[in-house]
């Protein structure tokens, strides 16, 4: 049987043009001979749809529109993830589309409610399995946290149903590791079942979440036989030998099986274009991953809301740097545009660097002086100012104008305007409200400044010749420049420690005492802490960012903002 997984990347609620992409693909598989096409989870109507499911007509709309697909892909079976209304609810489904029409039903079971899932809030639970005959093979149709739990609907689609393939329709959040995760726990699962597994993920961003494809196949002892591409579209067309497996009946759930009659034209697999010998694609490491992801969340950000180019602030320091290297990696140079602010207390050296950055990248660079407009606000305020004071209110002003002139920027012309923070100052509040929180979409919201440093020395060493990051950037001790001589480290840790702490409190949910006791000053924690918690607000009105982590400052993480436990 020769299946076909098709990684590919729907836009929410586009419904017309995440058809017109199915339908794209379903004749690439025809042209390759496959049997069998497998979508992403909720293709029709993009994932995750949120509260457009609780819309009748958005279902009604999403019903119609597979309708239409149905039909354009007569030619082979197709199983295509959807929003399923019936009977008063609501259903994370998959359709089994054969012959032109809706051959049969899959609705999922397990309903994943942790981290950046809802989905309890939306849809009911599937009761039964669904298995599709193709001939003599059965295959078992899950949608993605089925096939996570362990003795869940995958292995008893494979022991209740003998189906000797499982499907896996999926939208699966990429974050730092979670490929090696995946492969770990399908091999697992393909094992257990004595069954292939074919695990069809899609990719694309869709506002804070990245889905990063790798899509894969394993053979029932659970070696991988096939492996997509990881943040890029792609058909991956594959040749199983599926095992004739006996099905026990009883268990669980109720078995449906979904009856297939209709196959591609080229029936016997000998006499088909051959596959490439190997389809096993090469995993990223694990900073190459990050900054695709990285660069997948801006394009599509700015790209599916319509942007056609992005403006940011770059100041000679190394987070804005990286934010032009992946603007500029992401959309093309061509729709970057970089503007140097610099102030009374900026460097040479850092204006010098921001230019450097911006030509060796070959973005559109202004320099637009933000002295006189500072000197205004400092005579408007005199009264309330203390003469010669460079204190947060000072420091404040001259971030927030500078967030005036990109916004300014923004409104004139219609770019999206990128911030350039990253978590450890998100984290602690290192960052001015109305200030350099302005924006549209901030870039590196989940990125420790210390992954910001390998980020840069991956991206410096990607292409022939010198990298886009001057090496004084990088040496330079951090400093947001708004006062003399200033440098980050007066007011926090070193970025080593501050980033142990933000991962073990943020991302771990560790108690003071907990980090304290991994060789940590317990004072340091407990500032830092204290940091954390009185943020909150600040966060609330953060622009959205891409997340990386297993749990970034977004979706995943919901506190409340008046909050006095502090432990």
């Amino acid at each position: 049987m020769r299946i076909a997984l098709a990684q590919i990347n729907s836009t929410v609620g586009d419904l017309k043009g995440n058809a017109a992409l199915v339908v794209a693909h379903c004749q690439k598989a025809v042209a390759a001979g496959a049997d069998i096409v497998v979508f992403p989870e909720l293709v029709i109507c993009g994932y995750p749809p949120e509260d457009l499911v609780l819309k009748d007509h958005f279902l009604a709309d999403c019903r119609q529109a597979l309708l239409g697909l149905a039909n354009a892909c007569r030619r082979l079976t197709v199983l295509v993830g959807i929003p399923l209304a019936e009977d008063g609810r609501v259903y994370n489904a998959a359709a089994v589309l054969s012959g032109g029409a809706v051959a049969g039903w899959y609705r999922k079971i397990m309903l994943p409610n942790y981290a950046v899932f809802d989905e309890k809030r939306y849809f009911a639970p599937g009761e039964r399995l669904t298995v599709v005959q193709v001939g003599e093979t059965r295959l078992g149709v899950t949608i993605c946290e089925d096939i996570w739990e362990e003795k869940g609907p995958a292995a008893a689609e494979a022991f209740v149903g003998g189906a000797g393939v499982i499907v896996n329709l999926s939208m699966s959040p990429y974050h730092q590791g979670k490929g090696r995760e995946r492969e770990e726990m399908l091999g697992k699962r393909a094992r257990a079942a004595g069954a292939w597994v074919c695990y069809a993920n899609g990719v694309g961003g869709q506002d804070e979440l990245v889905f990063d494809g790798h899509s894969l196949v394993f053979d029932p002892s659970g070696e991988v036989k096939a492996r997509a591409a990881q943040f890029k579209e792609q058909l991956l067309v594959v040749d199983v030998e599926p095992p004739k497996l006996q099905g026990t009946g009883g268990g669980s759930w109720p078995l449906d099986v979904v009856r297939v009659d209709q196959r591609c034209s080229v029936a016997d697999l000998s006499s088909r274009a051959p596959l490439p010998s190997s389809q096993v694609a090469e995993p990223l490491g694990p900073e190459g991953e990050v900054y695709e992801a990285l660069c997948l969340g801006v394009r599509d950000y700015t790209l599916k809301n319509g942007f056609k180019q992005v403006v940011l602030g770059i100041s000679g320091g190394i987070d804005s740097a990286l934010t032009a290297c992946i603007a500029a990696d992401a959309l093309g140079p061509e729709k970057v545009t970089a503007v140097s602010m610099p102030s009374r207390f900026s460097s040479s050296g850092t204006k010098n660097d921001a230019r450097e950055t911006a030509e060796r990248l070959g973005i559109h660079y202004y320099e637009l002086s933000i002295d006189t407009i500072f000197e205004s606000y400092l005579e408007g305020l005199s009264s309330h100012l203390e003469a010669d004071n460079c204190g947060v209110t000072q420091q404040n002003i001259q971030a927030r104008i500078r967030g005036n002139l990109l916004m300014a920027l923004s409104n004139r012309y219609g770019w999206l305007v990128l911030t350039t923070g990253n978590k450890s100052e998100t984290a602690v509040g290192y960052t001015t409200l109305y200030g350099d929180m302005a924006g549209g979409f901030a870039v590196l919201q989940d990125v420790p400044k210390t992954l910001v440093y390998r980020l840069v020395e991956y991206r410096n060493n990607l292409g022939p010749g010198e990298g886009p990051v001057p090496e004084s950037t990088v040496k330079r001790a951090p400093s947001a420049e708004l006062a003399p001589d200033q440098t980050d480290q007066d007011s926090l840790p070193p970025y080593d420690i501050l980033d142990r702490i933000i991962e073990a409190y943020v991302v771990n949910d560790d108690s003071i005492e907990e980090i304290a006791g991994r060789a940590i000053d317990e004072e340091v924690v407990r500032r830092v802490v204290a940091l954390i918690d009185g943020n909150e607000y600040k966060r609330r009105q953060s622009a959205p960012g891409v997340r990386i982590s297993p749990k970034g400052f977004g979706k995943d993480r919901r506190l409340p903002i008046t909050n006095r436990y502090r432990a």
